[in-house]
């Protein structure tokens, strides 16, 4: 306690540092005199008068470029040319205060160069043996990681503050801020010390080890440029958490973490109706298929956020059931869930587990989704997400389901390839189906981000692994959205949705997939020089970019910003059965071809390089009648 006085003297007594200064300029001038005059004190009239007056210029001076302050023992360079600054602005003001306001012709010329070079010498010496000091008693920077604070606003107030409590692994070296007003000023005695773009320079004169984002309500442009300016410096860096999960109360701003994807992407946080899902889901039996995918298990978790009062998780893969439910037991409503391993294709199985429990709400976001696998497996693209939906739709009426979400793709508007056209025609099949008491409707969305098998994972693998980063085509562009967003919105969809609706997420703007494996390299700290990236061309059924509506599409508001409304092309639901009929039928010619040409008779935007041309189908009795006999 005895060696962290004269610390705690320095740092928090404003007084204390005035009036030790103003000593420290008392002695220079008395120095200076002594020197001048073989230390003999002559003239001490015109000594005792310049005195105060030099003291009062040396402090505003040192106020004015911000010594007034404590914390030396974070002294650097920055440091000593302000006080080179001050002492220079000071002895200007000094010298024409003694000849020309007060008159004292009679002061020594040569002392105002000696008390000048003495000042300074005092100043700069006070500080380093502050810092040496500090060291040396234990309360030293050694042990401390140093650390740039990127923003100066209340969030990086906040760290400094955590930083400061006895005990932090960190000390700051300094802020730096975009906003021209800040330059200079201190925060939590902590300089800014210039802006972001200049972080190299000032890494230059203030070595730190790492860069702390404290910017929570940066957009991902913003945060892309943070991200960058510390690669250029070579820094390691973290943020804060973002401004939507502070507001929430979900963390406290000084909960530091490692920069995200997510960040770069920006997107808002979705406000959604919570009384109008809670209205639909509170006390309810929901099943959720494919209930172990990324966005089927988050689903699970958000719905038990609304208590129904079951939680039945449907799914083919016994381990993936296993670790959902291991995550689904810990939250407050987890005691409503079970876990049923079964294929949505097995009729039987189905049957069986939709009358024993009976749901009233079905999501089904059951399907094979990876469109280069599916080109090379067309027959179960189509067992799978087609007769597969069809045949649970059939039963969930039959039990008496109320409501039924499909989760479709923006790759069903224009397909290029046979995954995206078997979810168009599941959003025809909900949409012309007759309702019969159970309201159908479809959710479209674009990509999740990080959700398993996309191409995130995929580039972050390759990353890892020192890899180059393929990439099928430089323009290739996608839509992205967290997964915790899409699910927030889907379930708002489907508290607003009305029978045969197709309501489409509000995506944003399209991403450039090379522009995302370039802020992935950033963020691992690494530059683009670093790691090659390959063009490898598109894959089969692979197109440039997606759309998230046909031409044709008449495209309403709803109660929801970020959801918009079509009811697409209708069907005959008579011949859209007859038409599914003969898509079963050719599941059992001999290759992929027929099962085209009925994907392409009954979505007739499909169009691949596999897909057949109209004169390929048209007029084909044989699949008519094979149809007509199952």
């Amino acid at each position: 306690m005895i060696n962290q006085m004269p610390s705690l003297l320095v740092r928090r007594r404003p007084w204390f540092i005035a009036a030790f200064q103003a000593g420290l300029v008392a002695c220079a001038l008395l120095f200076a005199w002594l020197l001048r005059f073989d230390f003999t004190l002559p003239y001490g009239v015109i000594f005792l008068s310049a005195l105060p007056i030099l003291v009062v210029i040396r402090l505003i001076a040192m106020t004015c470029f911000e010594l007034h302050r404590g914390w030396w023992r974070y002294s650097g360079i920055n440091d000593g040319m302000d006080i080179l600054k001050a002492v220079a602005t000071g002895s200007i003001i000094f010298v024409l205060a003694v000849r020309y306001i007060f008159g004292m012709t009679g002061f020594p010329r040569t002392i105002y160069v000696l008390e000048a070079v003495l000042t300074t010498g005092l100043l700069v010496s006070v500080r380093m043996f502050s810092r040496l000091f500090a060291e040396s008693i234990g309360e030293n920077i050694g042990s401390c990681k140093r650390v740039i604070i990127v923003g100066a606003g209340a969030a990086a107030r906040t760290i400094l503050r955590e930083i400061r409590h006895p005990g932090s692994p960190y000390v700051a070296i300094g802020c730096v801020d975009d906003d021209e007003s800040k330059q200079g000023i201190r925060i939590e005695n902590v300089r800014v010390l210039g802006t972001v773009s200049q972080l190299s320079e000032v890494l230059s004169g203030h070595a730190a080890e790492e860069a702390l984002i404290a910017v929570p309500s940066a957009t991902g442009p913003q945060m892309r440029t943070f991200v960058e300016a510390c690669n250029r410096a070579r820094i390691g860096f973290r943020t804060v958490p973002a401004l939507k999960d502070i507001i929430a109360g979900e963390v406290a701003v000084s909960q530091l973490r490692e920069v995200s994807l997510d960040d770069l992407l920006g997107r808002e946080r979705v406000q959604i109706d919570l009384e109008a899902v809670r209205s639909q889901l509170a006390g309810r039996r929901v099943l959720v298929t494919g209930a172990a995918g990324s966005i089927g298990s988050e689903l699970c978790r958000q719905i038990l956020d609304y208590a129904p009062t079951q939680l039945i998780c449907l799914d083919q893969s016994e381990t993936g059931l296993y670790f959902l439910r291991l995550g689904l037991l810990e939250h407050k409503h987890g005691a409503c869930s079970i876990f049923r391993v079964a294929d949505v294709c097995d009729t039987d199985r189905v049957r069986k587990l939709l009358f024993d429990l009976s749901p009233e709400v079905i999501f089904h976001a059951a399907a094979y989704k990876h469109v280069p696998m599916m080109e090379s497996n067309v027959q179960e693209a189509v067992k799978n997400n087609v007769l597969g939906l069809f045949g649970l739709l059939e039963l969930a009426d039959a039990a008496g389901c109320k409501s039924f979400v499909l989760i479709s793709s923006d790759k069903a508007v224009n397909p290029t390839n046979v995954m995206g056209a078997t979810k168009r025609i599941c959003e025809l099949i909900l949409s012309s189906r007759p309702p019969n008491g159970m309201r159908c409707v479809s959710v479209r969305f674009g990509n999740v981000l990080g959700s398993s098998g996309s191409v995130i994972p995929v580039l972050k693998q390759q990353l890892g692994n020192h890899q180059p980063l393929t990439i099928t085509h430089p323009d290739i562009r996608r839509f992205f959205m967290l997964t915790p967003e899409a699910v927030a919105l889907v379930l708002q969809a489907f508290a607003i949705g009305s029978h045969g609706d197709i309501l489409v997420l509000d995506m944003g703007e399209s991403v450039r997939i090379l522009d995302l494996a370039r802020s992935l390299i950033r963020l691992s700290g690494k530059s683009e020089e670093d790691v090659e990236i390959k063009f490898t061309g598109l894959r089969e059924g692979e197109k440039l970019k997606e759309e998230l509506f046909y031409d044709q599409e008449s495209v309403t508001p709803t109660a929801c910003d970020k959801i918009k409304r079509t009811n697409g092309a209708l069907r005959n639901w008579s011949e859209l059965c007859l038409q599914l009929s003969e898509l079963r039928a050719s599941l059992h010619v001999d290759g992929p071809a027929p099962v085209r040409a009925k994907i392409k008779e009954i979505v007739p935007e499909y169009c691949s390089a596999n897909a057949p041309s109209d004169d390929q189908f048209l007029g084909d009795k044989t699949l008519q009648k094979a149809a007509g006999q199952n």
